[in-house]
C-alpha cells in the first residue's frame, strides 16, 4: 500500500515506506542473501549504511598527518574499535547501548542508540605503521601519519674512458 494514496507525502511518511520496502533477511533459509539474490539491498548493508550516515566525522590533512575526528559522548574505550581493512581503509566502529534500569521509565529518547561506523580509504602516502587513536573528552582522534616524500633521484654520473 503507498502512502501517497492517503495524502501522507510528508517526508517522515517517506522514510518509513522505505523501510518497509526493505527485504526481510528473516524470509527464507537464505537470510542477507535472499535480499541480495532478488536485487535489493540485504539487512547488513541497510544496517551499515545508516550507521555510517548517523556518524558524522571531520577529515583533516596536517602537514605530516591526517586526523579523523568522531564525536563519540558518553562511550568508553571498550565500546569504540578501530581497525584497518583490505590493506588502506580505516574502519571506526562501535555501539551505544541504553542503559537498562528496572525502576526508571524513559518519558524522551533523543539520543542515539545503536551501532555506528565510518569507512575511509587512506592514501597512498599514509603510514599504516604509525595509526594512533584517542579519545578525549568524547571525541575520537584518529592520526594517520604520511610517509615521508621520496627522495629525488639523483642523476648517476658516468666515467668516460679513454680507448
Amino acid at each position: 500500500m503507498d502512502a501517497r494514496m492517503f495524502g501522507l507525502e510528508t517526508p517522515l511518511m517517506a522514510a518509513l515506506q522505505h523501510l518497509l520496502d526493505v527485504p526481510d533477511g528473516d524470509a527464507g533459509a537464505g537470510g542477507d542473501k535472499a535480499g541480495a539474490a532478488a536485487g535489493g539491498p540485504t539487512r547488513t548493508y541497510v544496517r551499515d549504511a545508516r550507521a555510517m550516515a548517523a556518524t558524522p566525522a571531520d577529515v583533516k590533512e596536517l602537514p605530516n598527518s591526517y586526523a579523523f575526528v568522531v564525536d563519540m559522548p558518553g562511550l568508553g574505550t571498550g565500546d569504540i574499535k578501530v581497525l584497518v581493512e583490505d590493506e588502506r581503509v580505516l574502519v571506526i566502529s562501535g555501539e551505544r547501548r541504553r542503559e537498562e534500569k528496572e525502576d526508571a521509565k524513559y518519558l524522551r529518547m533523543e539520543r542515539r542508540m545503536g551501532k555506528f561506523m565510518r569507512k575511509f580509504v587512506l592514501p597512498e602516502n599514509a603510514d599504516m605503521d604509525k595509526i594512533a587513536a584517542v579519545c578525549k573528552d568524547g571525541v575520537l582522534t584518529v592520526t594517520v601519519e604520511k610517509l615521508p616524500p621520496p627522495e629525488p633521484k639523483k642523476p648517476k654520473t658516468i666515467e668516460v674512458k679513454i680507448a
